[in-house]
C-alpha cells in the first residue's frame, strides 16, 4: 500500500490546492496540510510554494511528485500482475505517439491481441516527451516511438525505418513529378504538424543542415492531428511533410502521392523502448511479428 502521505502529496499536486485535495481524498484540510508538513520535515525540503492562487511545487517539490508517482504505478503494477498470475494474463499499457497512431502499429497491436486472449492491451497516445515520462514513471509497460534518447535505464528494438516525404493530392502537377524541388516546395501551401512533434523538428534541423529556413516557406497552417492534415490534402488545400509509415493505406489505394525532396533524407528509427527489467521479452517478439505481417500483407 503506498503511504498516505504520498497520496497525499499526488492529490495536492494534481488539485494545486489543500481543500480541494482533501475532498479528492476524503480527509480535512488541516490532515492535508499536516501530512505535506510532515514529508516537508521528513525531506528537509520545502515541497510547495504557498501563496496567493494555486499551490507552485519547487523543484524539490517536483522529485517528489515524480518519485510519488512512479511508487504508486510500480505499486499498482505489482497489485495487477499478482491478480492476475493466477490466470496466465499479462496487462500491458502500450504508449505510441500521435504519428504511430496513424501508421499500421495499432492494427499490430490489435491483431497481437486478438490471437492472444491472455494478453490485455490498452493504448495511450502522446507527445514523445510524456510517453517517456510515464514510462519512466512505470505508467507504461512499453512505448513505440520516433528515434531514441539516452537513458542507462531503457533498452530499444528497432521496429522498423521510416522516412519523411512531401505529401500532396493527386491533382497537384507536382504529383506527377518523380520528386520535389525545395524551390517548388517554397511555392506551396504547406500544412505541417506543430513545432513540438518529432516530424516538424526533424523537418526544420534537417533544412537548418542546408542553410535553409522554414522561414523561406509558406507554412499556411498547422495541424497536431496527422488524420486531419490527410483529408486537408485529398481536398487540395495544400501539402505536407509527412511519415511514409503514417501514409500507407492512402498511397496503397492511391488516394494520396508521396514525392522524395531534393537535398533532403529525413530517415529515423521507429523503436519499441521497454525497461531493462521488462519480463515479457516473447510479447515484445510477438508484437514485432505481427507488425511484419502487417506491414507485409
Amino acid at each position: 500500500m503506498l503511504d498516505a502521505k504520498l497520496e497525499t502529496l499526488l492529490a495536492v499536486a494534481a488539485a494545486r490546492n489543500f481543500t480541494k485535495a482533501a475532498k479528492l481524498l476524503s480527509l480535512t484540510q488541516p490532515a492535508v496540510s499536516h501530512h505535506i508538513s510532515q514529508l516537508e520535515k521528513e525531506y528537509n525540503a520545502r515541497l510547495f510554494l504557498r501563496g496567493a492562487g494555486d499551490l507552485k511545487p519547487t523543484p524539490e517539490g517536483e522529485i517528489a511528485i515524480r518519485y510519488a508517482r512512479r511508487l504508486k504505478a510500480m505499486h499498482e503494477k505489482m497489485m495487477a500482475e499478482i491478480a492476475l498470475e493466477g490466470q496466465r494474463m499479462a496487462k500491458l499499457r502500450i504508449g505510441i505517439t500521435h504519428t504511430s497512431e496513424s501508421n499500421i502499429i495499432t492494427e499490430a497491436l490489435a491483431k497481437y491481441g486478438n490471437l492472444n486472449p491472455d494478453i490485455s492491451i490498452t493504448i495511450i497516445t502522446d507527445t514523445i516527451k510524456n510517453l517517456y515520462d510515464m514510462l519512466e514513471a512505470y505508467e507504461l509497460d512499453i512505448a513505440v516511438v520516433e528515434g531514441r534518447k539516452t537513458s542507462p535505464g531503457l533498452n530499444y528494438l528497432m521496429l522498423d525505418t521510416d522516412c519523411l516525404l512531401c505529401v500532396l493530392c493527386n491533382d497537384n502537377p507536382l504529383s506527377k513529378q518523380s520528386m520535389v524541388t525545395l524551390s517548388e516546395l517554397k511555392h506551396e501551401h504547406m500544412i505541417l504538424r506543430l513545432p513540438t512533434s518529432a516530424t516538424r523538428q526533424l523537418f526544420e534541423a534537417t533544412l537548418i543542415g542546408i542553410n535553409e529556413s522554414i522561414e523561406d516557406f509558406s507554412v499556411a497552417l498547422e495541424v497536431d492531428n496527422i488524420s486531419t492534415i490527410k483529408d486537408l490534402i485529398r481536398k487540395g488545400l495544400g501539402v505536407s511533410i509527412l511519415p511514409q509509415s503514417a501514409c500507407m493505406d492512402e498511397l496503397r489505394k492511391g488516394k494520396l502521392t508521396a514525392l522524395p525532396i531534393e537535398n533532403l533524407s529525413m530517415i529515423r528509427e521507429m523503436n519499441i523502448v521497454y525497461h531493462k527489467d521488462f519480463a515479457h521479452i516473447d510479447i515484445l517478439k510477438g508484437i514485432i511479428k505481427s507488425y511484419q505481417e502487417a506491414k507485409n500483407r
